[in-house]
């Protein structure tokens, strides 16, 4: 059964709570498997969460309960099939699904960022360019980009020797480590993390848990998938389990 997408609204923060960031509400989202006859598979009903600056929301389930695709759906990469994703952005509220696509690719560059567990990237293009290139759409000069990389990439100990290499031959903990960077170089307000730490060591797994704790103490929201419980215990404020139908 399809679901109407909810008419515009504009939403504020309560003025008695701490400022909220991102509120998604009421969402849902299924799949049609066209090769089997166009059966549809609900994945996300009636998801809700808000999430406000300083907090860490860990999305806890099994296999195949709908985290990922919430995660992306928060990032817009899932188109939803109803609810609306509320994000505040140069101090106005956003519906992201609601938005074209050259205002989304300025709320991804600005406010939204998302560690995936994936890197995708250009052959040759090397390390320090893949990573500096968020700063650069927000015409950072190159100089103040890749020092930035540079420091976080010693902060995490991705050896000096891969820098100017191209991801596409290092190990998983190694893009992992481009990743982070990528994402950590610029001050979005809300951060999206799907298992940050999970092709990482212990020592480097403790990297990336600072660099989260600094972001949360500078007011940043975040959102993740957590499957270390040590890492989970140490960052998240609260969570969201799915098969309930909100975290407000």
């Amino acid at each position: 059964m399809s679901h109407p997408t909810p008419a515009p609204e504009v939403l504020t923060p309560p003025a008695t709570a701490p400022e909220v960031l991102l509120k998604a509400e009421n969402l849902y989202k299924s799949f049609v498997l066209h090769a089997q006859g166009g059966v549809q598979l609900p994945v996300l009903a009636g998801v809700s969460l808000t999430v406000a600056a300083g907090d860490c929301v860990a999305l806890q389930g099994p296999s195949g309960s709908g985290k990922s695709t919430f995660m992306r759906s928060l990032y817009a990469n899932y188109r939803i099939d109803s609810g609306a994703i509320w994000v505040r952005h140069q101090r106005q509220w956003v519906n992201l699904p609601q938005l074209p696509p050259h205002q989304l690719i300025a709320v991804r560059q600005q406010t939204l960022g998302y560690v995936s567990q994936f890197l995708r990237v250009i052959p040759r293009v090397a390390a320090l360019e893949v990573a500096a290139e968020p700063l650069m759409d927000l015409g950072i000069d190159a100089d103040i980009a890749y020092d930035t990389i540079r420091q976080l990439f010693t902060q995490l100990n991705l050896p000096e020797r891969l820098w100017h290499l191209s991801p596409t031959t290092f190990s998983g903990g190694e893009k992992q480590r481009v990743n982070i960077a990528r994402a950590f170089a610029v001050n979005y307000p809300i951060l999206l993390l799907d298992e940050p730490t999970s092709a990482l060591d212990a020592a480097n797994r403790e990297v990336v848990i600072q660099l989260i704790e600094a972001r949360k103490a500078q007011g940043c929201a975040l959102i993740g998938i957590f499957h270390d419980e040590a890492v989970r215990q140490r960052v998240c404020t609260r969570q969201l389990n799915f098969g309930e139908l909100s975290a407000d």
